[in-house]
């Protein structure tokens, strides 16, 4: 995005979060232009540069990801008012958007998705598919909670209310240069130099049903005094409630794992993830680690 200028982004962030927030109502270009302040035909332009979407794209595949994240979490849901919770008028144009976009249809899905998206082991054996998918998901479930029960204090806990500078990242990759560029703001500021600093991630998305390439993430830092923002950075609240928190000591690669160990705790416990999206509060500086490993808190909001 560096060779954006930083008020299209800025512009282009209050655009994201009027869809996000909108998903189940009529989203059209005029309405989501108004709201970044661009005429029509500008704001579909920009939009493509920073998103690499049309708009439409981005608005269809947000509402489909959002149901195939509501058809793997919430097996008790009926597949007809997920599909309405998201913008779609009929079962059928759901059911046919869903496959256009995943080959499976959303009953479908709802069965295999244990197994498809999460790849933690195989299956030693292959004898008949769904008997491979059933022994793949255990495989898979049990090696989760081992790994959590090993690796986590996991606790309850009513958070606070976050205030945040942050930059959008877009994208599995150069995670570290968005990091630095948020740094690089904050640090003339004094904000670095906070004892208790810490920085965060918000996920928009989740790579078991988003492809890499369009992953969406907030990169914060957490602010405990007001700061005035503009350009490229925004400032955003995460509001305060109940949540999950998984406290962590673990590796770059070991995220993925941690997440997906969460939120099977989480199945396990019988509580329900809120609408508000997940985040990672991280309490060091892994390059200053021995093992360069994250001290990191993984917050699951729950109703």
């Amino acid at each position: 995005m560096n060779e954006i200028k930083s008020d299209y982004i800025n512009r282009i962030n209050n655009a994201l979060k009027y869809i996000d927030e909108h998903l189940e109502n009529e989203l059209s270009l005029e309405s989501i232009s108004e709201v970044a302040h661009y005429s029509p035909y500008h704001f579909h332009r920009i939009f493509k540069i920073i998103t690499n979407e049309t708009l439409h794209m981005y608005i269809n595949r947000r509402r489909i990801e959002k149901a195939a994240a509501a058809l793997f979490r919430q097996k008790d849901i009926p597949i007809s008012e997920i599909s309405l919770q998201y913008g779609f008028n009929s079962d059928s144009s759901f059911s046919r958007a869903f496959k256009k976009f995943y080959n499976i249809s959303p009953s479908e899905f709802r069965k295999v998705s244990p197994s498809r998206y999460s790849k933690i082991c195989q299956p030693e054996s292959k004898i008949g598919q769904e008997k491979a998918i059933f022994e793949e998901y255990i495989c898979n479930i049990t090696n989760l909670k081992n790994w959590i029960t090993m690796n986590a204090k996991i606790e309850i806990k009513e958070m606070p209310k976050l205030n945040l500078a942050f930059i959008t990242h877009i994208g599995k990759g150069n995670l570290d240069a968005t990091f630095n560029k948020l740094i690089k703001w904050a640090t003339p500021k004094g904000l670095m130099d906070k004892p208790d600093l810490k920085m965060a991630t918000i996920y928009y998305d989740s790579y078991k049903i988003t492809a890499p390439d369009k992953i969406r993430k907030s990169v914060c830092i957490v602010l405990n005094e007001p700061v005035s923002a503009s350009g490229e950075i925004g400032l955003t609240t995460l509001p305060a409630g109940k949540h999950i928190v998984g406290h962590f000591e673990i590796g770059i690669h070991e995220f993925e794992k941690s997440w997906s160990g969460l939120f099977v705790w989480m199945n396990e416990h019988g509580y329900k993830k809120s609408e508000q999206n997940p985040f990672e509060i991280y309490h060091n500086n892994y390059n200053d680690h021995p093992e360069k490993k994250f001290i990191v808190d993984l917050c699951i909001p729950i109703v």
